[in-house]
C-alpha cells in the first residue's frame, strides 16, 4: 500500500504533463486565407459604421513583430507597427500594437480564436490627435493561400 503511495504523485504528474499540448508559441490563427469582415467604430456614431469584407493571407506563425493578425482599415498608420505584450490564454490571443515615434499612433488587439474562425476587436488611438475608434473583425477560413498572395489583401464591399 506505501509503495502505491509513492507511485502515485508521479503517475498523476506524467498524465498531467503529457495531457498537455506542447506549443513553443502562442496560439495564433492557423495559417490559410480568411475573409475578414471588419467594422469601424467611432465613439457616438455607431450606426455609421459600414461593413468591409477583404481576404488576407496568414501565416499561422510569428516572424518578427509583425502584427499577428492585421488591422485591415483603410487609412490606418498600423503598416509599420509591431507586437508588444502577446499574451494568450486557452483560446484567447492579446497584444498592444506598438509605432515607432513620438505621439504615434497604439493599439491593443484581443481575439478569440479557433481552429476555423477568430473574432476580435482592435481598440486604436490615433497618435498625437488622442482620436480613438475600434475595428472590430470576424473571420473564417476559406481555404489555403494562392502562390505568391503572402501578406497580401484583396478587399471586397
Amino acid at each position: 500500500m506505501t509503495r502505491l503511495r509513492a507511485v502515485s504523485p508521479a503517475i498523476l504528474l506524467a498524465m498531467s504533463v503529457l495531457g498537455q499540448p506542447a506549443r513553443t508559441e502562442p496560439y495564433l490563427p492557423h495559417g490559410g486565407s480568411y475573409e475578414i469582415t471588419a467594422r469601424l467604430e467611432l465613439p457616438h456614431l455607431e450606426r455609421w459604421a459600414v461593413d468591409k469584407a477583404m481576404i488576407v493571407c496568414l501565416t499561422g506563425s510569428r516572424s518578427g513583430d509583425e502584427l499577428p493578425i492585421p488591422v485591415v482599415s483603410a487609412n490606418h498608420p498600423f503598416a509599420k507597427c509591431t507586437t508588444a505584450n502577446l499574451a494568450t490564454d486557452g483560446s484567447k490571443l492579446e497584444y498592444d500594437i506598438v509605432c515607432p515615434g513620438r505621439g504615434a499612433a497604439r493599439g491593443h488587439a484581443s481575439y478569440v480564436l479557433s481552429p476555423d474562425k477568430f473574432s476580435g476587436r482592435v481598440a486604436m488611438v490615433m497618435g498625437a490627435k488622442n482620436m480613438t475608434m475600434t475595428e472590430v473583425q470576424q473571420a473564417r477560413l476559406i481555404g489555403e493561400c494562392s502562390p505568391g498572395a503572402l501578406g497580401s489583401a484583396a478587399a471586397r464591399f
